[in-house]
């Protein structure tokens, strides 16, 4: 298990660098584990982080290895969110991953553990992680508590609906302020079954973290014991020579999947298992935008936690965590129990001690929130190749729906027309060029669909786009429209006052429009480019479809 520099005459320049770190004999001869850890200020998922990977090196330390801790970037969504910030959120998962393939390769790592906490953290060092293949294993920064306020639980979703409110005159500054000063009551990643919580949650599912690194609260100090854990697990998967593309089967994604269906996980979790699968080189029949509505359709709903219901993340942790919701499907046989994960052990051994001790939170197979996932793929000629919409979170007077269209080239736009009160009941709020090419970046859109909730529109109006939205978001919310605008899809011809007819019960999304009329619109239609510059204007170049992951082109 000895690393290249332990080689004293090939590797003597090497070796002189490390001395000038204070590297002993000894330490030159151990194997180096790269904790890829991103530490931020600026993160309050991250903030906390150089705690857990201090906690990870001790484990390493323990289990006889030699842990180096190097940096990552991110991007905090909730912050970026609502201006141009929010371009760089997605695009920043391509970064993530080649900065942990630069670092771990050119500095000759020999394992990784990955410490990360947030939405296209998590999903960037997963592509990474396989990208490398060296043994590795993943360690959040757990999440958030869930805020208080007179009696009620809140989280940064309510914040957002809090702010729809006050626009609508429902509250005023003072009770805005103090939503503000209570919602997010600690560190750690939002407290809702957010983006960032969803692939924490889903990386225990896929068998690349162990047990509670989805659901342990940031606060507790089984955080840190789970953090040590895993430093001494890597070493246990170097010794035994067990690497990411061994656990991250098509089982283990389909894994994920059913799992992602059952605790009605976040709508951009289907963006990064489908990039996943893309880096994998799996093809479209191991896993697809239609593989995953089979298996949405075959999967209970057994969870709804915020925004999708009143529960949060601390409270399915206290009701036996994702360990628990496995073992439920296991035993429905809906998990295949035979795939290996980084505690080198198959998920029917790791979780075979697990039990519900709540089922009001994770609810049993024969009595789910509803047969079918929580999240549906719906197709039709507004979106050949899908879109997403987290179903649980909808209400269900508007699984079916039609309405006029309400067209805007822009987030901004629609916001200016929401918070004026120009959006009536029935509407179909349609905002395109904010897909991977046409924002580029597909930014997500908490705000015009949280304000939509708090002015009490939730029930009646509808929002489609080919950006994407915040796991935060509830209601009749449509993201990842493909092809989007950018592209020639249909969503960039639409026109105000067009019918629009969604049928979430039967993964549909129509344009009531003639064929003929469709065709005619498309032979004549030149998609808008928006003017950018730097690194967004390289990514708009080399971004694929959204129903490809938006992954870069392969060349």
């Amino acid at each position: 298990m000895n690393n290249i520099f332990s080689n004293k005459s090939s590797m003597a320049p090497q070796r002189s660098l490390l001395r000038a770190l204070g590297w002993s004999e000894s330490e030159m001869n151990k194997p180096i584990v790269g904790i890829i850890c991103a530490q931020s200020d600026i993160i309050p998922g991250h903030n906390h982080l150089d705690m857990i990977a201090r906690a990870v090196s001790d484990g390493v330390l323990a289990a006889g290895g030699k842990p180096v801790i190097v940096p990552s970037i991110g991007v905090c969504d909730g912050i970026a969110m609502g201006h141009k910030g929010m371009r760089y959120s997605l695009p920043s998962r391509e970064i993530i991953a080649d900065s942990a393939e630069i670092l771990a390769t050119a500095h000759a790592f020999d394992a990784c553990v990955f410490v990360g906490n947030c939405d296209k953290i998590i999903p960037g060092m997963l592509m990474g992680a396989i990208r490398l293949n060296l043994p590795a294993i993943f360690v959040s920064g757990g999440p958030m508590l869930a805020g208080r306020k007179d009696g009620e639980k809140l989280s940064l979703s309510s914040m957002f609906e809090a702010v729809g409110a006050y626009t609508s005159g429902n509250i005023d500054e003072e009770e805005l302020s103090r939503f503000e000063c209570t919602a997010c009551p600690s560190c750690g990643s939002c407290s809702g079954m957010f983006t960032a919580n969803s692939m924490n949650c889903l990386t225990e599912a896929l068998g690349m973290a162990l047990p509670g690194n989805g659901t342990v609260p940031m606060v507790h100090a089984a955080r840190i014991a789970l953090a040590k854990e895993s430093g001494e697990a890597v070493m246990k998967l170097l010794e035994q020579n067990i690497r990411p593309r061994d656990i991250l089967t098509p089982t283990a994604l389909k894994n994920a999947e059913r799992v992602d269906m059952a605790i009605g996980a976040s709508s951009n979790s289907v963006l990064h298992l489908l990039a996943l699968a893309s880096e994998l080189g799996f093809t479209k029949e191991q896993l697809s935008v239609d593989t995953m509505n089979e298996i949405s359709a075959g999967t209970p709903n057994l969870c709804r936690l915020a925004p999708a219901g009143n529960y949060y993340i601390e409270e399915l942790n206290e009701a036996g965590g994702i360990s628990a919701v496995i073992r439920t499907l296991i035993n429905a046989n809906l998990f295949d129990g035979s795939a290996m994960t980084v505690a080198c052990k198959t998920q029917d051994e790791l979780t075979k001690n697990a039990r519900v001790k709540n089922s009001d939170i994770i609810r049993p197979v024969d009595a789910p929130y509803s047969p079918y996932g929580g999240l549906a793929i719906l197709k039709g000629n507004l979106a050949q190749e899908g879109s997403v919409v987290k179903k649980s979170a909808v209400d269900p007077k508007m699984y079916r729906h039609t309405g006029p269209a309400r067209v805007f080239d822009s987030e901004e736009e629609a916001m200016q027309a929401i918070s004026s009160n120009q959006i009536n009941k029935g509407d179909v709020v349609v905002i395109r060029y904010e897909g991977p090419k046409g924002g580029p970046g597909m930014r997500e859109m908490l705000s015009p669909t949280s304000s939509i909730i708090g002015a009490g529109l939730g029930d009646t109006v509808a929002l489609i786009t080919d950006g994407r939205f915040s796991g935060a978001t509830r209601g009749a919310a449509i993201g990842h429209v493909c092809p989007e605008a950018a592209a020639g899809g249909v969503i960039g011809v639409v026109q105000e006052g067009d019918l629009i007819q969604i049928d979430i019960e039967n993964c549909r999304i129509d344009l009531l429009v003639l064929e003929e009329e469709i065709a005619k619109r498309l032979k004549s239609f030149t998609p808008k480019e928006k003017p950018v510059e730097g690194y967004l204007k390289r990514y708009r170049a080399l971004v694929t479809s959204a129903s490809d992951g938006a992954v870069f082109k392969k060349f």
